[in-house]
């Protein structure tokens, strides 16, 4: 749950271990003033949050461009998700999911990370308001921007004509 927070919030790989072990020992130091008035998940999500926008503003500090979540490392049968696909398909598909990770780095943090919560870690809107220190309506307005502005990135990028999950399905349909 950290690990993947945290990629997804950072979106790098690079460093991971550490800031999820910040994050971990964060929460030991937190504990005893922990007052149980919110799940431990909620108090352990606020801190991978805090840990992600000092990342953040270290990085902008050094002047370091944003990664790609993507790993090339990782061998074929990792990417290979379902054996009923074929690759194109699959192509489409991580095309469509690296353009989904560019977008979601151009959003503004505090959007970011609603939406990760929201939709990638399945939180709801008042667990996202403990863990941000948000009312619920500002949660509502950031996840509702912040869909919006994903959306609208993704149609720009097709009328770049970059290859997405619609525009494959259209060339095979057109073939």
């Amino acid at each position: 749950m950290v690990f993947r927070t945290l990629l997804r919030l950072t979106g790098s790989r690079e460093h991971l271990d550490d800031l999820a072990q910040d994050v971990f020992l964060r929460l030991y130091r937190a504990l005893p003033s922990f007052r149980g008035e919110a799940l431990v998940t909620t108090y352990l999500y606020r801190i991978a949050v805090n840990v992600a926008q000092d990342e953040w503003k270290r990085r902008r500090r050094d002047a370091q461009a944003l990664v790609s979540i993507s790993d090339e490392t990782t061998g074929w049968e990792d990417r290979l998700q379902h054996p009923g696909r074929n690759a194109e398909e699959l192509m489409v598909e991580g095309d469509f999911q690296g353009m989904v990770e560019e977008q979601l780095q151009r959003l503004s943090q505090v959007e970011r990370a609603v939406l990760v919560l929201y939709h990638q870690e399945e939180r709801t809107y008042e667990q996202i308001a403990l863990a941000l220190g948000l009312p619920i309506g500002t949660v509502r307005t950031h996840l509702h921007r912040g869909r919006k502005k994903l959306r609208e990135g993704i149609e720009a990028a097709r009328t770049e004509g970059r290859p997405t999950a619609t525009t494959g399905a259209e060339c095979k349909a057109s073939a």
